[in-house]
């Protein structure tokens, strides 16, 4: 992460639940229903002016106010937009657009405002809006005509696309921190269950023995390949559209490459028009996280079927577990069917970006205000499902003696004894074929593959001989794998290494 964002982050590798609940603490709350008949609102004389209002005789109603107000959810880009004005200040001056004495006057301003709001001394005005307004004309209150020269050559247009970036870049941060959290505690797990064998499933039936430390490092991978997402969506993302004013640009000298350089962006956006409408950076770093929280869902899934008492494979410790009001003996994996639930809103968020956006003209229109919840939501709620998948990873016990149990039913080994065919030269489809009677003999017989002697196995074919039973039964299955990426002993040692040294695991 730049250096010069770091200080705005509320997405530190750091953070714990409480200071991302903090962080998000200024999110709206539901407006009651009012019901009474609307009234026209004060005169012009009895309301402030609004910073666009010059050519206006009239305010807006109470309605249109409380309608087509943001302030109630984008104050969280306060920071961010304070970080944009400081940078776009210095500009100014340095192109001589205004003076040195006027920057410093603004920036000593801001700062000053910066602290108000780290304080909770600053009040928020919904008749101004949204965080930019409140900001600047707090300004104006403070230091009077140096903070009406601000916004030159900026319009909101583009600095709230300057804030929103920089917003999500830090909570790209923050998530990818949570995401390697996530892998530690899965490697951890996979560490302390060296050896355990578990039934493999394919269409939720049973198919082939597998280790549990690979299916455990299965969902590793998955989220490595989350975090690539948004490393790849971030770097997308980092360019810079302050400057480009409402649209078109300005006549003014400014110098967007000094301000893209000193926000930590990698250049200035080249399309003035684009810099002011793409919310591509937006739906592409949502799409992440939805294909994040379908990992999570899936990871959750398969734990509440493992801890129910039809599987039995998983206990989770009663720190992760509630009960039930009215069956006491209940114990329920609630914060996995949660991850499983929530994912629900991470995708809608994801589907309400797309359809806000797929039926926008070029430029700028107001109707993408709507782009910020869907975004705050997304990422609060991924960085919880990540926390708490991260916590009961930690807090469940493998049942080995009832996975032991398990593990004879389904004729896990059907493939490896075809496999031990086609060693002999037999072609896989004959093997198949009659590996499929041998398992159909085991049913009639109600046994396994291993219970089968070896006049029975070649009144099946002649092929057989004693080796046979090297490959037959899980262990002799599990030491079969032997292919790059396989559920064999020692390719998923190599796995397991790659992870401990990727991951720094000592």
């Amino acid at each position: 992460m730049h250096s010069s964002t770091a200080l705005f982050s509320p997405f530190s590798l750091s953070s714990t639940p409480q200071t991302l609940s903090r962080a998000f603490s200024h999110a709206p709350k539901p407006k009651q229903l009012r019901m009474e008949p609307l009234r026209a609102a004060p005169s012009q004389s009895n309301k402030e002016a609004k910073l666009w209002g010059g050519r206006f005789e009239e305010s807006v109603t109470e309605a249109v106010e409380s309608f087509t107000e943001s302030i109630s959810f984008d104050k969280l880009l306060s920071k961010y937009d304070i970080m944009g004005s400081k940078a776009h200040a210095q500009m100014l001056a340095h192109q001589r657009l205004i003076s040195v004495k006027e920057k410093d006057e603004i920036v000593k301003g801001l700062e000053d405002i910066e602290r108000r709001i780290a304080s909770g001394e600053f009040q928020w005005r919904t008749d101004r809006e949204d965080v930019h307004m409140n900001i600047e004309a707090a300004l104006i209150d403070m230091i009077g005509e140096p903070a009406k020269k601000l916004h030159t050559a900026r319009s909101r247009n583009d600095q709230v696309l300057t804030d929103f970036r920089l917003w999500c870049r830090d909570a790209i941060d923050g998530i990818i921190g949570s995401m390697k959290r996530l892998q530690l505690s899965m490697v951890t797990l996979a560490l302390k269950n060296e050896g355990l064998i578990v039934p493999g499933y394919t269409h939720l039936q049973r198919a082939q023995p597998v280790l549990l430390q690979h299916l455990l490092l299965a969902y590793v991978e998955q989220i490595d390949r989350d975090i690539g997402r948004l490393v790849d969506c971030r770097a997308r993302m980092n360019f810079c559209p302050l400057g480009a004013c409402a649209l078109a640009g300005t006549g003014l000298p400014i110098d967007r490459f000094m301000t893209s350089e000193t926000l930590g962006f990698t250049a200035p956006l080249r399309n003035s028009i684009d810099a002011v409408s793409d919310r591509d950076f937006v739906m592409e770093f949502l799409s992440a996280n939805a294909i994040t929280a379908v990992h999570l869902s899936r990871l959750g899934e398969e734990w509440v079927l493992w801890a129910s008492e039809e599987f039995g494979f998983i206990t989770p410790s009663d720190s992760v577990s509630t009960g039930s009001s009215i069956m006491p003996q209940k114990k329920n994996p609630d914060p996995m069917e949660l991850v499983r639930g929530k994912s629900a809103r991470v995708i809608g968020d994801l589907v309400t970006l797309l359809t806000l956006c797929k039926g926008l003209p070029h430029a700028y229109n107001r109707d993408l205000q709507e782009d910020k919840e869907p975004v705050f939501d997304s990422v609060k709620t991924i960085l919880g499902m990540l926390e708490v998948s991260a916590e009961f990873a930690l807090n469940i016990t493998f049942n080995q003696d009832r996975i032991q149990k398990a593990l004879p039913a389904g004729h896990l080994d059907a493939t490896t004894l075809a496999d031990y065919l086609v060693n002999k030269g037999v072609p896989f489809r004959t093997s198949h074929d009659i590996v499929g009677r041998a398992v159909a003999l085991c049913t009639s017989k109600n046994c396994q593959l291993l219970d089968l002697s070896l006049d029975e196995l070649r009144s099946i074919n002649p092929v057989f001989d004693e080796r046979v039973y090297e490959y037959l039964g899980v262990e002799n299955a599990i030491n079969k794998f032997s292919s790059y990426g396989s559920t064999g002993s020692a390719c998923v040692a190599s796995q397991l290494d790659y992870w401990t040294k990727k991951l720094e695991i000592k």
